[in-house]
């Protein structure tokens, strides 16, 4: 994504929402946030997709993570696009449990790299691709995931690497392949045993393979 790495602040931009107009930063305040960004309203992944977000928004609440959606579509269209995405959650008594942007004159869409080329609406523009962005409390991109328009996300692996971001935030671990919570982590290379062994009291294990060196350490965080 152009000029936005792992590890850079994450741009504070103003936009209309469907809560009304926000700085990012001061939506996300002290905590973690996830925008997840749209082809188009009233489309058929991306129906499924806001409503998967919807019925597991309180999965997102629970790790202290504010969730905000993107669009190239109005905020007048996001409202009525909302109750359709409502409907199919079967929840249409409902509001929406979480905003969407506005980006009608994809200005933010560009900043951010979301563009996909090879997606088109009827006027021929660009859609906007399904991009993920987790950032974290101190306003810097922690994760970006960017799919094609023309792929759903899967909700469940972005709570897996939340709680993975979260956890090694923390503690000096890494996750391995596949892991989710309650599984043994890895422990980073740079530290040593006498480190290893004075930061894990639950142990570390280290698994011997042929090379000799003994670099794949576990232990229960």
């Amino acid at each position: 994504m152009p000029g936005l790495l792992l590890g850079d602040e994450f741009p504070n931009f103003e936009a209309d929402t469907t809560i009304g107009r926000i700085k990012f930063h001061d939506f996300l305040g002290s905590s973690w946030g996830i925008l997840f960004s749209h082809p188009k309203d009233f489309t058929p992944v991306c129906t499924t997709e806001l409503a998967c977000a919807a019925n597991i928004s309180d999965q997102f609440k629970k790790r202290g993570v504010k969730m905000i959606a993107l669009s190239i579509d109005s905020v007048q269209d996001h409202h009525n696009w909302s109750k359709d995405v409502m409907a199919f959650s079967s929840k249409a008594e409902s509001s929406l449990p979480f905003p969407i942007i506005a980006d009608d004159k994809r200005e933010l869409s560009v900043q951010l790299g979301m563009l996909d080329p090879d997606e088109r609406d009827k006027d021929g523009l660009p859609l906007t691709a399904r991009c993920v962005f987790v950032i974290g409390p101190d306003k810097k991109l922690k994760l970006s995931i960017l799919y094609p328009a023309t792929t759903g996300r899967n909700f469940d692996e972005l709570l897996r690497v939340i709680d993975s971001l979260q956890l090694t935030a923390q503690k000096k671990v890494a996750t391995p392949a596949n892991w989710k919570v309650g599984d043994k982590v890895m422990v980073i290379p740079s530290l040593s045993d006498a480190e290893a062994a004075a930061l894990f009291p639950n142990g570390v294990t280290t698994k011997e393979m042929p090379s000799g060196k003994n670099y794949l350490r576990y232990t229960q965080p």
